[in-house]
């Protein structure tokens, strides 16, 4: 519905027509001015048109100007027409009780109070003596109007107010009463903002949010204060044109530096009043609780996890170590089950063993002449040692099921059996020997090398070659043929193909072929250094076998991982061994440490140190004694 306004007294309302049937229903929101209008229309619940009420406010404006009270200022008289720029324009028109927040309306009142007062004619005619041309005070009231009757001009003359308190209070001006100092500093500031609804600086229960939002708002403090009211020169003065962009270019260089000193100002002013509100060291000391408290909760919360993630790993632990206790206390009792079974059977062989010895004892071993009675206590014996339980089972049965003749025959049928067999190994063996014999002998006399033979010294020569020039040495092969070459009594020229075949064959050769060798090699050193050997109840080849108990053979990748890591590793290293162990996959400390110790052993003079080097794969780099001097030789698969 729309509102209109009431009738005034003496009106009356009347309907001149109806509406029309085709109209249309439209809302109409009021914007800017027009808002305004409607607010205040709304207010006094009476429909009336913006203009009317502008009206009524410069009515209302017109009726305060009755009422204006005018100061008269006692410095008038005096003031100098010449010197208007250092003169207080509201003091000159009576309005410096109000100055800036004087209305045109206003000013224009006072203005013409003072030129019914102070008129050149007026106080003529009172006989009062007039200054000539612009020289009388009257022009200082017309300058007064003339500025502060411009908008632009009174707010280039309000920039400068000779009034305003520039001043900014000290820290230690604020330390007990921080309210009292600064609130007015700021309410007296806010004039110059560009922006409305500045911010209070509040009190001391004042929220974070305002407090924040009071200092963000000085910290970027928007000011309309200008100077240009202070040039020092007039560019309507100049007589061309590059004279006034010269005073152009001098007045806004004077008006930029008066500018950022008093951005300077404001900013002094908000810092120190930011290090002087004692909120603000609340809302830190606040804040600072609530960091410390958020730590303290994130370190019991990971003290809790690491605990959890210990008792977890305890658990773990636990449950692994009972599962361990009992795969071992499983195989415990499987090997106690094992080593019962396996005495039950030894006891049950020996006893039918010496069943067996007893039968053939009480029979004479089937024989009443003592040289076959001996044979034949031989054959059972053997018959003892080769026999398994359920054979020896079988043939007591059969012995004790017969007669004596029916025994003596079973007897020679298992006698028979075991020979057979025993003979076949023997053919078997002999066979393997004379394969790995024609092998090595084709592989010395092959590759170029069959015509040339290699004598006893050739090989020893070889040897220390092999010794003196280790894996790793660039043309390994082509230096031990020119040692060999050079050193050799046979004159043979030796091709590094040669060496190579021959090394390796070294590494092939049948336990005889060695055996001969390291006998030839040892009484040759024996008889040229007089080397008495030492007795040992145990063989050559059982002393080096005893050397190295491993479990397992060790491979060439795991030698050259061992040696890699004791470089790598010195002694002065932490852990050296643990770190070893880590770099040979399969090996365990003890197992380097073994092999480490039996690397720097130095080996007894045995006729069977030479090939037997060459031939061990379980033997790192040892130290042997060769021709009065320690010779460091690399032995397995190094060759």
């Amino acid at each position: 519905a729309t509102m209109l306004r009431g009738a005034e007294e003496g009106q009356v309302t009347a309907v001149t027509r109806a509406l029309s049937a085709a109209s249309v229903l439209c809302q109409v929101e009021p914007v800017g001015r027009w808002f305004e209008a409607f607010i205040k229309r709304r207010s006094i619940n009476v429909s009336a048109s913006f203009q009317e009420l502008e009206d009524d406010k410069e009515l209302s404006e017109e009726s305060g100007d009755e009422e204006l009270q005018l100061e008269e200022f006692p410095m008038l008289k005096t003031l100098d027409p010449k010197d208007w720029k250092n003169q207080d324009h509201y003091a000159v028109l009576g309005l410096g009780h109000i100055r800036y927040r004087a209305a045109q309306k206003q000013i224009k009142a006072a203005h013409k109070a003072m030129v019914l007062k102070h008129h050149p004619d007026k106080r003529k005619a009172a006989g009062e003596q007039i200054g000539e041309g612009d020289n009388d005070y009257f022009t200082c009231i017309t300058k007064a109007y003339e500025i502060l009757s411009d908008p632009v001009k009174r707010r280039a003359f309000n920039s400068i107010d000779p009034t305003f308190d520039n001043s900014v209070p000290s820290k230690s001006e604020a330390k007990e009463n921080f309210f009292e100092v600064f609130s007015p500093v700021f309410e007296r500031n806010a004039r110059w903002s560009n922006k409305k609804n500045i911010p209070k600086l509040g009190d001391m229960n004042s929220s974070f949010e305002d407090v924040d939002a009071f200092y963000s708002f000085w910290y970027n403090f928007d000011s309309w204060r200008e100077f240009s009211y202070l040039d020092e020169e007039e560019k309507e003065k100049a007589e061309c044109r590059d004279e006034r962009r010269w005073i152009e270019k001098q007045n806004r260089a004077a008006r930029a530096l008066r500018k950022k000193e008093e951005m300077n100002r404001i900013r002094t002013l908000v810092d120190n009043a930011y290090s002087c509100d004692p909120r603000i060291k609340k809302f830190k000391e606040e804040e600072k609780a609530k960091k410390e408290a958020e730590k303290k909760a994130k370190v019991e919360a990971k003290r809790k996890e690491q605990e959890a993630k210990e008792r977890q790993r305890q658990a773990e632990l636990e449950a692994a170590r009972l599962a361990k206790e009992k795969e071992e206390e499983e195989v415990r009792q499987q090997a106690l089950l094992a080593k019962k079974e396996k005495d039950i059977q030894k006891k049950a062989i020996k006893k039918e063993r010496q069943k067996l010895r007893t039968t053939c004892k009480n029979w004479n071993y089937f024989s009443d002449n003592e040289a076959e009675c001996v044979k034949m206590m031989e054959e059972v014996e053997k018959l003892c040692d080769r026999l398994e339980l359920a054979s020896l089972q079988c043939l007591n049965e059969a012995l004790t099921s017969t007669t004596r003749e029916g025994g003596k025959a079973a007897i020679e049928k298992q006698i028979e059996e075991i020979n057979e067999q025993i003979k076949r190994e023997r053919e078997e063996a002999e066979a393997r020997l004379r394969q790995a014999t024609k092998s090595s002998e084709r592989s010395t006399t092959g590759g170029g090398g069959g015509s040339k033979n290699w004598s006893e010294d050739d090989l020893q020569l070889l040897i220390k070659a092999v010794n003196l020039f280790p894996a790793g040495t660039n043309s390994r092969w082509e230096v031990i043929a020119n040692y060999m070459n050079l050193h050799s009594t046979t004159g043979i020229k030796r091709t590094a193909k040669d060496v190579i075949n021959k090394a390796k064959s070294l590494q092939k050769l049948d336990p005889h072929q060695k055996d001969d060798i390291n006998k030839k090699a040892f009484d040759k050193f024996k008889k040229e250094h007089g080397v008495v050997p030492q007795t040992e109840s145990a063989a050559p080849s059982e002393r080096f076998e005893g050397l190295v108990t491993d479990s397992a053979p060790w491979t060439t990748e795991e030698q050259k991982l061992l040696e890699q890591a004791l470089k790598t590793y010195p002694v002065n290293t932490p852990e050296r061994w643990e770190k070893i162990a880590a770099a040979v996959p399969g090996r365990s400390k003890k197992d380097c440490m073994k092999r480490y110790k039996v690397g720097n052993t130095v080996l007894p003079s045995s006729p069977d140190y030479v090939v037997s080097l060459l031939q061990s794969p379980q033997l790192p780099e040892l130290l042997i004694l060769q021709e009065k001097q320690v010779v460091k030789i690399t032995v397995g698969p190094r060759i």
